[in-house]
């Protein structure tokens, strides 16, 4: 297929490092990537939904609207077993409104402070949402289970990346190269989905 005729998806996140991890997950997809940037939207979603399904849904349907393209959009929450589910949906706005990652991180630690190792346990979650201009809607999860550190390690992830222990590879999520991260994390594992979600739709000409 030549480029000129790929289907243009919209992939609706203004954080960089999450662009770059759904793009690397979804690259082998016959399909052109742009960004809000891109397309000049600065409109900002309001996440106010109660559930990460209601979030990433909110999002992807403004900025299809906005755009009048197929829009790719995702919410992922951190639940930790020690705080009953918390952060959950609200990760992002646990330590403030605009709280930086380190002071989030910071944030969390000090109220695990006192939680000895085997008490630690979490886990990630991602939905994506895919919103056609047509209304079509779709949904896809991922997640993966892990623990909390007692403090950060690695440099290459964001968000609670370096606090999030993975013990099946002594490493916690900023440890782990894009491409190996992408195969287990709670993203990849949504994105995965997505992609076989979106070669279907490809396939089925809903996508152009």
């Amino acid at each position: 297929m030549p480029k000129s005729s790929k289907p243009k998806l919209l992939i609706a996140t203004g954080n960089p490092g999450k662009a770059r991890e759904l793009a690397d997950a979804l690259k082998h997809l016959s399909l052109r990537f742009t960004s809000l940037t891109e397309e000049g939207i600065e409109a900002t979603v309001e996440e106010s939904g109660a559930t990460l399904e209601a979030n990433a849904l909110l999002k992807a349907r403004a900025y299809s609207q906005a755009s009048g393209l197929p829009t790719l959009a995702d919410d992922s929450g951190l639940e930790v077993e020690a705080l009953h589910g918390e952060p959950g949906v609200h990760a992002k706005r646990y330590a403030g409104e605009h709280a930086s990652d380190e002071e989030r991180v910071r944030f969390l630690l000090s109220k695990l402070k006192g939680v000895p190792q085997e008490q630690r346990q979490a886990r990630f979650r991602c939905v994506i949402a895919v919103v056609l201009p047509s209304g079509q809607e779709e949904l896809c999860e991922g997640t993966v289970e892990g623990c909390i550190t007692f403090e950060p390690k690695g440099a290459l992830g964001f968000g609670y990346d370096p606090i999030f222990y993975l013990p099946e590879l002594d490493k916690t999520m900023a440890e782990l190269p894009l491409e190996i991260k992408n195969t287990l994390s709670h993203r990849g594992r949504a994105a995965s989905k997505a992609a076989e979600m979106l070669r279907r739709l490809i396939s089925q000409k809903e996508l152009s």
